[in-house]
């Protein structure tokens, strides 16, 4: 457990690091005074993004480790993939809170390199970073000094699926992920998948079998439940701003009432402040997570095929990314993981 108060964001100008500036400036601890890029450009923050005039006097600064760690208590890692493991060494050598944001520490050296087709971070640093599902902290992950954030399909999809994999009921050959995600999961860069006449009123599927969190969701369900090796996985791209729709088509090793499912995870989640499960065949929508760091789960089960239909929803750049960093270091700081997340859904 650790005083932190003064935080640092390095990528401060992405989706995720705004997303962090937001929700940290009406944060009862934590700070934000310094913002960092890894370019030339020195502007303030609020020439840059007008939103924020009044609200942070901060410089965009030239990434420096050492003043990083020199003049605060912590830093988030809002960087594309592949950044941060040429940033990390000097933070985790220093055992320096980072919350990191991107995909370079959630998986292993190979499978790193499979998924994300870049070269890895250093293994002996990877094995010093741990897997950081806020909702199911370990006491590793509450004692480690450097927290890789989960993906945000990883993160609903991982919770939607938590009670039956901690139970061995989960049938590994019959697991069907559909997932869905609104455009700010794609992030900034500009693409032609994402511009906006392919994505206003359509709907399109994107990387097939293929998508990097696959990877990050087997490893965790396997630590659950180990006969789980691999899982069916899709994504689809929602002409909306915000928010992940999971779908989840699954199978039991055991025959069970829904109303025991339903049990089985109202208890899982009875202390858990930002999951939602609901009545037994009601299903949540996305319109009832957007601007916060809640996460509702439905479940309907079809006696017919013996399937169970999961739907858990997100709002993908809070919960399934800066509200989770925030709540990720939170515990770090031995504070309540609801400390400054307390959010209401924009539902209009």
């Amino acid at each position: 457990m650790q005083h932190i108060q003064k935080i640092a964001i390095v990528g401060a100008t992405g989706y995720g690091g705004l997303e962090l500036l937001r929700l940290l400036h009406q944060h009862p601890q934590f700070n934000v005074t310094a913002v960092y890029n890894t370019s030339a450009d020195n502007p303030t923050i609020d020439s840059v993004f007008p939103h924020l005039k009044g609200m942070y006097n901060l410089t965009l600064s030239s990434f420096d480790s050492r003043l990083i760690m020199q003049n605060n208590d912590a830093v988030f890692f809002a960087t594309s993939s592949g950044v941060s493991k040429d940033l990390a060494q000097p933070f985790i050598e220093a055992k320096f809170p980072v919350i990191d944001l991107s995909g370079d520490f959630r998986l292993t050296a190979s499978d790193y390199q499979h998924w994300y087709h870049k070269q890895p971070a250093d293994p002996t640093l990877l094995q010093q970073a741990e897997y950081g599902l806020a909702d199911f902290p370990t006491d590793d992950g509450i004692n480690a000094t450097y927290i890789a954030n989960p993906g945000c399909y990883a993160t609903a999809t991982l919770l939607a699926l938590a009670p039956l994999a901690q139970h061995d009921l989960l049938d590994p050959d019959n697991m069907i992920i559909d997932a869905k995600s609104g455009l700010s999961g794609a992030g900034k860069s500009l693409s032609t998948a994402s511009h906006f006449i392919n994505v206003n009123e359509n709907f399109s599927m994107y990387k097939p079998n293929e998508h990097q969190h696959i990877p990050e969701i087997v490893q965790q369900l396997h630590k659950w439940q180990n006969s789980i090796k691999t899982i069916q996985f899709t994504t689809s791209l929602l002409p909306i701003n915000r928010g992940i729709f999971i779908s989840a088509y699954v199978k039991l090793t055991q025959d069970i009432t829904p109303e025991a499912i339903h049990k089985l995870y109202t208890t899982t989640y009875a202390n858990k402040s930002f999951i939602r499960v609901q009545a037994l065949n009601e299903l949540p929508n996305i319109k009832s997570v957007v601007g916060t760091n809640f996460t509702d789960i439905g479940l309907s089960y079809n006696p017919q095929t013996r399937y169970l239909t999961i739907v858990s929803v997100i709002d993908n750049m809070i919960k399934g990314a800066a509200g989770q960093a925030i709540q990720n270091l939170n515990l770090l700081a031995g504070l309540p993981d609801t400390t400054g997340l307390s959010l209401i859904a924009a539902y209009a």
